[in-house]
């Protein structure tokens, strides 16, 4: 039998990916995907195309409600910013969702200490992203410590393994990954301000991140940015 990993699913292009690489390395999949009140909830029926294309062994959407708190462009009634440069971006923007890695992979570590399982997955990258200070590598070796301190498995003798396969890519280097194990990114969606239709804006800096990354990596997107 395989062994079992959780992964963190948006349904955005970097999450798809990893668990596209997830699948690769032999493990069971267990996909979680949370509704936490972003205003892109697009990206959750996303999440639920693309487990259809992928042999889950479950796919649990959690439903947590961070527009209660706000204190984001993503969870309150704040502009998202939109034509940035790149070097604007390297600052946190307030498209940063206060601790929501954090809040993701604790839920995410719940579930596989009930599973049994000690491999947790997700898509955090340190190259081409807006600055979020929880995407980093310090970040998530320190949540590892924590959660292997922090758990009844932990403190038994189990080992929680973090795994951040894309932190080192660019965004190319995730697009040509994905492409070469067959993923559709035409189900993903990445937009943080979308149409009513659902197709992407093609201004804010999630869409202007992966535009560049299909651009650099010579794949067309398959979404459409027409309007």
């Amino acid at each position: 039998m395989n062994k079992k990993a959780v992964i963190l699913l948006s349904g955005g292009l970097d999450s798809t990916t990893c668990l596209a690489i997830a699948r690769e390395q032999g493990f069971d999949i267990f996909a979680l995907t949370i509704n936490y009140g972003q205003r892109h909830t697009l990206e959750i029926e996303s999440a639920k195309s693309v487990v259809k294309n992928f042999d889950v062994v479950k796919h649990s959407v959690i439903d947590i409600d961070l527009r209660q708190f706000g204190g984001s462009a993503l969870t309150a009634d704040i502009d998202v910013p939109k034509d940035q440069s790149e070097s604007a971006m390297n600052n946190i923007p307030v498209t940063y969702v206060p601790a929501r890695n954090t809040v993701f992979l604790s839920i995410a570590l719940a579930w596989a200490e009930t599973l049994g399982a000690y491999d947790i997955f997700i898509g955090v990258n340190a190259l081409d992203y807006s600055g979020y200070p929880d995407c980093r590598p310090e970040y998530i070796t320190s949540f590892a410590q924590t959660a292997n301190l922090a758990t009844k498995a932990g403190v038994s003798g189990k080992e929680f393994n973090i795994h951040i396969p894309l932190i080192d890519m660019t965004k190319a280097d995730i697009i040509e990954k994905g492409a070469n194990l067959g993923v559709d990114y035409g189900l993903t969606s990445s937009c943080y301000d979308p149409h009513k239709n659902g197709d992407p804006c093609g201004h804010c800096d999630a869409c202007i991140l992966r535009l560049k990354g299909f651009r650099e990596a010579c794949i067309p997107d398959p979404l459409n940015y027409r309007n």
